[in-house]
Parts: structure tokens; sequence; C-alpha cells
């Protein structure tokens, strides 16, 4: 955080001060209360993240395809993921470069646990940085009260329940240029977001309206280039580096939207965002965890690239609240929570002067009162702590196959085997013949599962034998026979 004192162009008012002239707490009065709340969330985290673990959850594929990039850039090669497809460069399917930092990692601790360990850490750091400096403008027990409800909000949650993605990067980040622009150090707002386009190629867009606000509300050049930077790379990233990356020369996700359809005929987009319920609802949750007074701050309005491809896509998946999808918005709602507490405490409206004392319980009850619709609901079950009855037939079918063999699986155990082996996705087209096909009848995300795996296996690669070494508790390993 002491590089967003001294960073960008001089403050407009005294370092202890807002833009309004109103006095801070002290640094040492602020500096406690948040580094036990972030320290809190980054261990419940880890915790979750290390029970999903243990009990062999698998909720996707993604977890066992960012094992695979990190493995590759651990090994100082380009991130081919064979989970997607032969030779596939996953460069090539999400523009994320920034990943390469989880390289050196990876090659200390070689385990796709290691990833949800990483991405707790990058959660808490946000959590501090958003905690800290709701302290620092408001009270000392506005910021871990604040930082708390980040914590626990539905974003946040929502992405460390899924387990690993790209846009864990983006959360310290985009919380620190959110931070920067509060303070009015237009630069250092500037220098902070511009990595983001690096995390995925949609936050380009991300990063050209925070640019828009910062021109508006610095009045300064650098507003404009960040917006200029954002839009350049979204365009670079979906027309040119993703398409020359990818093994079908396209950005396969453009075409989830219908830009022309819309952009000719506006009032479809208008009401595109509101014609489901899932849409309704993320918008209001997005609204209350902002306690109402976050309307009243411009930075909202950095949500809304997110909101609109979302919202604008034809795919039902982005629609609701859960997932990874609105971690982003996190930073962004919090940040006009306490500008708009800000803002509301000079407003020469006396309700609205009363209503900033009420803001912080409103933003924090809404994120207790949506606790129970999260993934954290399961801390409340005895079964969360104990063993799952699977866990055992789990350890035992992957105890079968050998280190340094080509497998191909389902999701099911797939993370558990892409440190030691070489994984694909079971029953994509291309795959060469593998050396085991595992199959998870219960948890592989099969409807129905084949009955019979070494069957499956031989009807996939015609002219190659394989034969049933292991079927027990739903997890069937076929051999191939040589």
């Amino acid at each position: 955080m002491a590089v967003l004192e001294s960073s960008g162009a001089p403050s407009e008012a005294h370092p202890l001060q807002d833009g309004d002239g109103a006095s801070q707490p002290s640094w040492r009065r602020v500096a406690r209360g948040p580094w036990v709340v972030a320290a809190a969330a980054g261990a419940l985290y880890i915790g979750f993240s290390w029970s999903q673990w243990r009990r062999f959850e698998s909720l996707s594929w993604d977890l066992g395809i960012f094992t695979q990039l990190a493995q590759r850039y651990a090994g100082l090669e380009a991130p081919i993921v064979t989970i997607k497809g032969e030779g596939f460069n996953l460069l090539g399917d999400h523009f994320h470069p920034l990943l390469v930092l989880l390289g050196p990692v990876y090659a200390v601790f070689p385990s796709a646990l290691t990833l949800l360990v990483v991405q707790g850490l990058l959660l808490a750091a946000s959590v501090l940085v958003i905690a800290r400096e709701a302290a620092r403008r408001l009270e000392p027990a506005a910021g871990v009260a604040i930082g708390g409800a980040y914590a626990v909000s539905f974003g946040v949650v929502g992405a460390m329940a899924a387990q690993f993605h790209e846009i864990a990067f983006a959360m310290p980040l985009l919380a620190v240029a959110l931070v920067a622009l509060l303070r009015r150090r237009w630069l250092a707002c500037a220098l902070w977001a511009a990595p983001l386009v690096l995390v995925k190629e949609d936050l380009g867009l991300t990063v050209a309206m925070l640019g828009a606000v910062l021109a508006w509300r610095s009045r300064r050049p650098v507003g404009v280039l960040l917006l200029g930077w954002g839009l350049g790379w979204f365009i670079l990233t979906t027309y040119v580096l993703i398409p020359a990356l990818s093994t079908r020369d396209q950005w396969d996700y453009g075409s989830r939207v219908d830009v022309g359809a819309f952009a000719s005929q506006p009032w479809l987009a208008a009401l595109a965002l509101v014609d489901d319920r899932d849409k309704v609802a993320t918008l209001a949750m997005l609204v209350a965890v902002t306690g109402l007074i976050g309307l009243r701050s411009p930075i909202l309005l950095v949500a809304a690239p997110t909101i609109a491809w979302r919202f604008l896509a034809d795919y039902e998946g982005y629609w609701a609240h859960t997932w990874h999808y609105s971690a982003v918005l996190m930073p962004i709602a919090f940040a006009a929570l306490i500008d708009g507490i800000r803002r509301a405490r000079v407003s020469p409206r006396r309700w609205l002067r009363r209503y900033s004392v009420m803001a912080v319980p409103v933003a924090v009850t809404v994120a207790v009162m949506l606790t129970p619709r999260l993934a954290l609901n399961q801390l409340s079950h005895a079964a969360f702590y104990q063993s799952p009855p699977r866990a055992a037939e789990a350890r035992a079918v992957l105890g079968k196959v050998p280190e340094d063999v080509v497998v191909a699986t389902d999701v099911g155990l797939m993370s558990y085997l892409v440190d030691d082996r070489q994984v694909y996705f079971v029953g994509a087209a291309g795959n060469p013949a593998p050396d085991y096909v595992l199959i998870d009848a219960q948890g592989g995300g099969w409807t129905p599962a084949p009955p019979d795996a070494a069957a499956y296996a031989e009807q996939l690669h015609p002219g190659v034998n394989y034969w049933l070494v292991h079927d027990q508790g739903g997890f069937q390993l076929a051999e191939r026979h040589h």
C-alpha cells in the first residue's frame, strides 16, 4: 500500500483527508482490524478449499486445466493443455499471460491443491485492501465490518467454492486500483489497473470503463489513456492474439453475444439485462451489498462491462450469482459503498446524511442474510467435516494408476491425476489412445456413465484392446493391453 502513498500525481488533499476534507483515523488505529479480518478470511478460504480437496469434490475440469497450465509454466514451456485437446494452447482459449506467475510456485509445490491455496491468498489480499480503506476513510469498526461483509460476499465466496480460476489474480489488482481512485492517486490507479488486461480478455472492457471514470473524476489525460489501453487490449486479444493461438482460429466466446443485433436494436439489449429472474436476482444482490448507497458512486459504473457481457450472452451459466463470474464485481461494489458513504455524509440532504450512518449495517446485514444461499452454508453441516464414503475408493483407484502414463478421464478425479500423469478429457476428439481410462460414474458428470470402461475405451480407439482392472465404488479403471 506504500506505493499508493508515493505513486501518481500529488494528492489534492492532506494525506489523512479525503477530497471532502474530513479527517481520517490515524494509521495505528486502522491497521490491526483489517489484518485480522483478512487473515481470518484467508484461513477460511484455504480451509474450505482443503476440505473440498480432501473430500474429492471436483466441480468442473477447470482446476485440472489450470494445473496443467501451471505445470507447463513451471517447466518453462508454452501452456499446452491436453485436457482441452491435443496441442491446445490455453492462451487461445482465454488470454491470461499473468498466470505465468503460477509457474515458480507450482515448481516448488507441485500439486493442484497449490492453486487453491494461491487463490485463497489472493482473495484474502483483496479483503485486506478493502478493509483497510474502509477503516481509513470511515472508522476502524467500519473497516472490520465492511471487510467481513466483503469476505463473505456472494462473488468472493462463489469464486472460492468454484475452485481455481484466473480471475483470482484480478481481485487484489482491481481492489488496489479502486483504492487509488478513492485516494485521488490518479497515476497509481492507472498503473494498478493496467495489468488487468493480462488476467482475462474481457477485463480490457473493465479497465476501459475504469479509465472513463478516472477521466471523469480527475479531468486528466491519464484516464483517457487508460480507457484506450483497455479497449486496445480487448480488441487486440479477441481479434488477433487469441485467434492466432487458437486451434480453431477464432475467439470461441465472441459468438455468445450477438453484438450486431443489440447494436442495431439497443432496446433489445436493455430488455435482455432483466429478462430472466437470475439476472434480476444478481443485479439486486449487487446493489444490496453496497448498502444501496453505492448507487451514489460513479465507481459502480465499472461493473457495467461485466454485467453486460454476462447478461447479453446466450449462455445461462453466466446469469446467476454463482460460480466465479461475480468475483470482480465485489471490489467494485464495496469501493462504491465506501465512496457512497463519504459522499452522503456531506450531502445537503438531511435524510441522506442520516442514512449514511446506516449504510454499513445494511451492507453487513445483506451479506449475512445471503450467506445461507452460498457455499459457506456447508460449514453448518456435520458431513462437511467428515471423510466422505467414497474417499477410500477414490484413493484406491488412484493408487492403481502409475506415474508418467497417459490417462483419459472425466472431471471426477482429473485434478488428482494431472500432477504426475499426462491427462486428457475422455471422449474428446483427436485424443491419442491412452494407457488408462478412468471413469467416475457418480461424480464424473456423466448422463449416464458408460457401463464398462474397457468397452468404452475400445469404442473410442478401435483396434486398441483394454481390460478392466478396477470396478468399485462407482470408479472403473481400464488398462491398455499391449
